[in-house]
C-alpha cells in the first residue's frame, strides 16, 4: 500500500473531530479501536499489523499538547521532535505554538500518513519521519514524547535516551496518564490534568494525566 492509498484508507475510516482536551485541534479518528484494527488488517492481507495508535488521541498526548498549547515560549521558534507521534497531535501543537520545525517520528507508516492529513487538517506543517531514531540526535532544542511507558524494554530504551537528550541540554517532556513503566524516579511532574478518553482503549472515561520532565 502506498502512501496515497493509506490516506485514502485513513480518510475512509475516521472522522474529523475535536480532540477533547485541546480542541483547538482536529484530527482524523476511530470510533472503534477493534473494528479498526480487523479493517487495517483486512485491507492489507496481512496479520499481526502494528495496532492503528494513529487514529486515536492518547491520553498523554492529549496532556502534553494542552501544555504545550498553554505554554508556547517552550517551543517558539525552536527546533522541536516529536516521538513517538501517531496522530501528530502532540507536533500539531507545537507547531501552532509556534516552533521553527517539527519533526514527527513513528515508526509506522500508517501514522507517518496520517500525520500530513492532520497537520493539513490545522493548517501546520510538520515534517514527518518514518524510522527508529532512538539513540540518535539531530539536535533538537525540545523532545516531546506522549504515552512510551506502556511496555518495559520499550520505556528502558526511550526513556535512557531521552534522559541523554535531557542532559545535554534540550527541554524534554513526557505526557503520561500512570502507564506501568514510567520512570518516576528520574522524573518531575510539572502538570497534571483530567483528560477525557475512549473507554474502548483505557479503564475509565477520564484519565488522571501528567506532563513530566527530566530532573
Amino acid at each position: 500500500m502506498d502512501a496515497g492509498e493509506r490516506a485514502r484508507f485513513i480518510r475512509q475510516h475516521t472522522r474529523l473531530l475535536p480532540v477533547p482536551h485541546a480542541p483547538e485541534i482536529v484530527l482524523h479518528v476511530a470510533d472503534e479501536a477493534t473494528a479498526l484494527w480487523q479493517k487495517t488488517e483486512d485491507e492489507l492481507g496481512e496479520i499481526g499489523l502494528p495496532p492503528p495508535f494513529w487514529a486515536f488521541a492518547w491520553a498523554g498526548g492529549q496532556a502534553l499538547a494542552r501544555y504545550v498549547l498553554d505554554n508556547p515560549a517552550l517551543v517558539r521558534g525552536r527546533c522541536v521532535l516529536d516521538f513517538a507521534s501517531g496522530s501528530g497531535l502532540v507536533a500539531i501543537a507545537a507547531a501552532k505554538a509556534g516552533a521553527a520545525h517539527v519533526a514527527a517520528c513513528d515508526i509506522d507508516a500508517f501514522a507517518a500518513s496520517a500525520m500530513e492529513i492532520n497537520a493539513a487538517a490545522n493548517g501546520v506543517t510538520l515534517h514527518p519521519v518514518c524510522a527508529d531514531i532512538v539513540g540518535t540526535d539531530a539536535g533538537w532544542d525540545v523532545a516531546l514524547a506522549g504515552d512510551v511507558s506502556y511496555e518495559r524494554d520499550m520505556a528502558a530504551r526511550v526513556t535512557g535516551w531521552l534522559g541523554a537528550l535531557s542532559q545535554r541540554g534540550a527541554l524534554v517532556l513526557i505526557g503520561d496518564p500512570g502507564r506501568s513503566y514510567l520512570a518516576k524516579d528520574v522524573l518531575d511532574s510539572v502538570a497534571e490534568y483530567s483528560v477525557p478518553v475512549t473507554r474502548d482503549l483505557e479503564d475509565a472515561d477520564v484519565k488522571r494525566t501528567r506532563v513530566w520532565r527530566f530532573r
